[in-house]
């Protein structure tokens, strides 16, 4: 998922909304500073200094410098999860059929993506250079790898609520795999080329055609 600021939670305790504020500020400047320089050539003290912390205050949070981007790709996900949710829980949004459900992933990702601030076209061009930078750096792979993994695990969650899967008890696990790989998948061949990032060829409408031909396999019921 693209680069997004996750949605706060209005309860959560000063402290932690201070501690989620840092982390993302800092994979921010990780990402800037990939993009413009390359990861061999940036430093975890580079990132340290471009975010406004000290160095030991970065390795409290992070173990890597291609661990400090994880925020910031995990909370574009974070982001599309609660639109997906506000679409479930909404009356009137249609059935509970695999085809509704296709529908609302497809919309989430699509709002998702649209948005301003770090999850507009400024976003998801961090995220096109993170991934090409993935490609040559197996660090960042793994931690794209790795948040794709929580990602899936966080929407099998919020899909177990899903009326049309009734009492299958793996459809939910099974739908969220599709789905985020469908998101991954789009936006890997999104960032290999040269493609804006709207249009036809852009991430939203790849995902949304992945996700409407697998909805006559796992989400046709």
């Amino acid at each position: 998922m693209s680069a997004a600021p996750p949605p706060e939670a209005p309860s959560a305790p000063l402290h932690e909304r201070r501690r989620r504020a840092t982390r993302l500020e800092i994979a921010r400047a990780a990402a800037a500073l990939f993009a413009r320089d390359g990861v061999d050539q940036t430093t975890a003290e580079d990132i340290a200094r471009a975010s406004g912390v000290a160095l030991r205050t970065f390795y409290r949070y992070f173990r890597t410098k291609q661990d400090a981007v994880a925020p910031l790709l995990l909370a574009g996900a974070d982001r599309w999860r609660a639109r997906l949710s506000e679409r479930m829980a909404a009356p009137g949004k249609g059935g509970a059929t695999g085809r509704d459900l296709v529908g609302f992933l497809a919309e989430s990702v699509a709002e998702t993506m649209s948005e301003g601030d770090d999850g507009g076209p400024e976003g998801l061009e961090w995220t096109r250079a993170l991934l090409r930078a993935a490609a040559t750096d197996e660090a960042l792979r793994d931690v794209w790898y790795r948040v794709n993994r929580q990602s899936e695990e966080r929407l099998a969650e919020v899909l177990e609520t899903w009326p049309g899967f009734g009492d299958d008890p793996i459809a939910h696990r099974l739908a969220a795999a599709v789905a985020t790989d469908a998101v991954r998948v789009s936006l890997e061949q999104w960032a290999a080329v040269d493609a804006p990032a709207e249009g036809d060829d852009g991430p939203a409408a790849l995902v949304d055609r992945c996700l409407r031909r697998l909805a006559a396999g796992v989400l046709s019921s």
